[in-house]
């Protein structure tokens, strides 16, 4: 049974109601369109590309599908809700005992939740926690016009109190595979996240699908205490080391990593012989980047983030923190016996994540792919593949839908662009311990939890000191803004994976490790660049992106290793902050008189502190 609620499906059948391959077990799921009696499906096996089409061919009416331009033109389909409620609890995921989990319905990873492309989405989400405040981020969705469903808190919203609820609403103009998640400090880290697909067009051919695939790193102790020992230990960039790897919320803990393990098992997908199946691959780690393979199969990529694809074809995918690809697999039609049995392999890349266990391409077995029922372990051989930590090659990404970025706004790529670098802090109101943070510009991010700059942006955007580090852009929204990140060559010891909120950005530009920006040399690709939400910035090297100023609001950019995001390693965009409209003002004042309640009446009796700080990170 499903753990969470969903909208029923109406009775009439006068319109198109198309059940997507492969429906989820946990529900009959189908994608509805009531207001557009004129229309059918016709996305099948043969041409993935095409969603919904005029009944009549001659009536004139615009079909929906892979060319289309979801920026401005989607369906409208129906409204869907779910409930998440946050708890803590006990998870045995690697075998070892996590006592200090936090999640969504008491399930690691939590519940799926799909929507098909055109829908509106509510979800509703209950905080249960006794001493943590919470908001969740949809992560990728755009939130055209709509900021205040963001939910980052300190920046879009007040966390949600202790015993308090809130309901996020969406729209999904845009379609593929991405996961929410706490946004609230290291919350996700304690496994707050799950994953969420909206249904539509892919821009290659499959039979069917199989359930999202989230990996992850994992220890057993909380991320709160791994923030502690960051903290000492930041002067030298270190950052906390990783126990074990998982694949949708279960794996094996290395050799003597706890006294008493419980038995645990690893992820299973059932293929069948000459079927062509769609994986949703998701990278929901706190430190590491992925190398994602089955061995003995070829991996078709169709989509990156939310952006379809001209596919390609490869033996493994790097998946950097949050990002997302769709890929098909051919199953195996070379078999001759119906009971071989292969491993998944999720390998951490080489400088982008931090094991005590030394993890490589042969130990690295996360999952099995199994023909028939055999249940023995594989042995097949790995396939041959490169582990240096990077995105997926450049020229690879080719989106379907072509943009052309001209007319930027801001383009300078001057030393006044964003620096990644560790600093010294001065505001010792924020960061009493005076110790280096990770900044992305002008100083370290920190953000007041009771006071979201989407309310005070309103009185007066240059208000701002440079510990919010704000950027403003211009108003027109035809007007592409342009950024050049750098990373510090005296801090070269990580890589940062990017995350913009708000937007899908152009990759204009992405260099190797250690390629410092050169204005005269390097290459800026405006015509139908990659484009996604996360990007690696290599160590000592950099990243040109573009976006359209086409969404009021205030987005966060931030690197999305936990422990970078909680030092400060991260900015706000404030975007035609003239033009930001509230849906729903009156919820979100609530929301913050009720985070203010709890904050100055129920936190002390409720939760002890001793002498650390009730916020000792950047808040995000």
């Amino acid at each position: 049974m499903p753990l969470f609620s969903e909208t029923q499906a109406p009775k009439r059948v006068d319109y198109p109601i198309f059940k997507p391959p492969n429906p989820p077990q946990h529900s009959e799921f189908v994608c509805e369109y009531p207001e557009l009696p004129d229309y059918e499906f016709c996305s099948k096996h043969s041409d993935r590309g095409c969603w919904l089409r005029p009944k009549d061919p001659y009536s004139g009416l615009p079909t929906y599908n892979i060319s289309t331009d979801y920026e401005s033109i989607y369906p409208k389909g129906i409204t869907r809700r779910y409930t998440l409620d946050v708890t803590d609890g006990t998870l045995f995921a690697d075998g070892c005992e996590n006592n200090q989990v936090k999640f969504f319905n008491a399930s690691y990873p939590g519940p799926w939740i799909e929507a098909c492309w055109g829908d509106d989405v509510e979800v509703t989400v209950r905080n249960h926690l006794p001493c943590n405040g919470t908001s969740i981020h949809w992560h990728g969705i755009r939130m055209l016009g709509n900021v205040e469903n963001d939910g980052v808190n300190a920046v879009t919203q007040c966390p949600i109190a202790p015993g308090d609820s809130y309901t996020y609403k969406f729209s999904t103009t845009q379609y593929g595979t991405t996961w929410y998640h706490s946004h609230y400090s290291l919350q996700y880290s304690d496994g707050m996240a799950g994953p969420l697909t909206i249904h539509g067009p892919s821009s290659g051919n499959y039979d069917t699908s199989k359930d999202p695939l989230l990996m992850t790193d994992w220890n057993q102790r909380s991320a709160f205490e791994d923030w502690a020992w960051t903290l000492d230990n930041i002067t030298e960039g270190r950052r906390p080391r990783m126990t074990s790897i998982l694949l949708n919320g279960t794996g094996i803990a290395p050799p003597g990593t706890c006294a008493n393990p419980k038995p645990s098992k690893l992820h299973t997908l059932s293929f069948q012989k000459g079927v062509r199946y769609l994986l949703r691959l998701i990278n929901t780690s706190v430190d590491t980047t992925f190398i994602f393979s089955i061995d003995g199969h070829k991996l078709r990529v169709v989509e990156m983030d939310f952006v379809p694809i001209k596919p390609y074809t490869t033996d493994s995918v790097l998946i950097g923190i949050g990002q997302r690809y769709h890929v098909i697999v051919e199953a195996a039609p070379f078999k001759t016996t119906p009971d071989e049995n292969y491993w998944i392999r999720t390998v951490p890349a080489q400088g982008c994540g931090v094991f005590k266990w030394r993890y490589t391409v042969e130990n690295a077995t996360t999952g099995i792919v199994r023909y028939g029922s055999s249940d023995a372990n594989p042995s097949s051989q790995p396939n041959t593949f490169p582990t240096e930590c990077s995105d997926e090659p450049y020229a690879s990404l080719i989106p379907k839908l072509p943009w052309t970025v001209q007319n930027p706004a801001i383009c300078n790529h001057t030393a006044e662009d964003l620096l990644v670098n560790l600093t010294q802090t001065k505001n010792p109101p924020y960061y009493p311990d005076g110790l280096p943070r990770w900044e992305l510009h002008k100083a370290p991010l920190w953000l007041n939890f009771g006071a979201p700059t989407i309310l005070n942006v309103a009185e007066d955007p240059s208000n701002f000191s440079a510990e919010l580090s704000v950027k403003t852009t211009l108003s027109d929204k035809d007007q592409w803004v342009e950024l050049l990140i750098t990373a510090d060559p005296n801090a070269d010891f990580a890589a940062h994976p990017i995350h913009l909120h708000g937007h899908d950005f152009a990759l204009l530009a992405q260099s190797k490790a250690d390629e410092p920006y050169d204005k005269e040399t390097a290459i800026i690709k405006r015509d139908n660049p990659p484009r996604r939400d996360v990007a690696l910035l290599q160590r000592g090297g950099y990243l040109v992106i573009a976006f359209k100023a086409d969404n009021p609001g205030v987005w966060l950019m931030h690197c999305h290793i936990a422990w970078h995001a909680s030092s400060g390693l991260a900015m706000q965009i404030l975007e035609n902050t003239d033009q930001i409209k509230l849906h729903d003002p009156a919820a979100m004042q609530q929301t913050c008189k009720n985070w203010k309640v709890w904050y100055d009446n129920y936190r002390l009796p409720r939760c002890k502190w001793g002498k650390s700080p009730f916020q000792d990170d950047s808040g995000i």
